[in-house]
């Protein structure tokens, strides 16, 4: 059976998590820039904070980031782009460091196409926590395949960034109700379990 087909069992509380870091390697130049900074420059400490409680705790930490057409480009590219724009001040807090996962992905979710599904199953990981942006668009979607994928999803609603506000909180409450997301503030995320790589391959 895939992994993708696996279904989870347990509470959250007993699920291994790891933090999803969800487009926050970004340049800021891309339609409604503008709508969306207020919002991004609010959540950069909330996820600076998670960043830091999660590598205390030894929980991966898994930046999936949009590659913006840049099909030539790996990670380290996308960071330095990011690191060299004109809203450094808004990544440096939350870049990677050296122990970070890094995910590039092309559209919305950050399952689509990419091996992040795969990934998790080899760490052990059964809990997601979302941060990053959009809420409305990558985090919504995210939390869909999350949610079908039977992971137990957790939203720090603190730690995520919208350009629309109304549909942000159309869509915490569409992942709360329709998802069975908890929607949670950053100062009550903890990081739970011991995630450990898998061994062989799944059937």
């Amino acid at each position: 059976m895939p992994p993708e087909d696996r279904p989870v069992r347990g509470s959250v509380e007993e699920s291994p998590s790891a933090l999803i870091v969800i487009d926050m390697v970004n340049t800021y130049d891309h339609q409604d820039a503008d709508a969306l900074l207020p919002s991004a420059r609010k959540i950069v400490p909330v996820v600076a904070d998670l960043l830091r409680a999660a590598r205390d705790s030894r929980a991966p930490v898994i930046y999936v980031n949009d590659n913006f057409g840049q099909w030539r480009s790996h990670h380290g590219e996308l960071v330095e782009a990011a690191l060299a724009g004109p809203h450094a001040e808004l990544v440096e807090p939350v870049r990677p460091d050296s122990e970070a996962l890094f995910v590039v992905k092309a559209r919305h979710s950050i399952f689509y196409e990419t091996p992040l599904t795969y990934l998790l199953w080899e760490l052990g990981v059964r809990h997601v926590i979302l941060c990053g942006q959009v809420t409305e668009q990558c985090v919504l979607y995210s939390a869909l395949d999350a949610h079908i994928r039977h992971l137990d999803v957790s939203v720090v609603s603190d730690a995520v960034a919208h350009i629309h506000p109304q549909l942000a909180e159309a869509a915490l409450e569409m992942m709360r109700r329709n998802m069975g997301a908890r929607i949670v503030a950053g100062q009550d995320v903890t990081f739970t379990g011991e995630p450990g790589r898998r061994r062989g391959t799944p059937s």
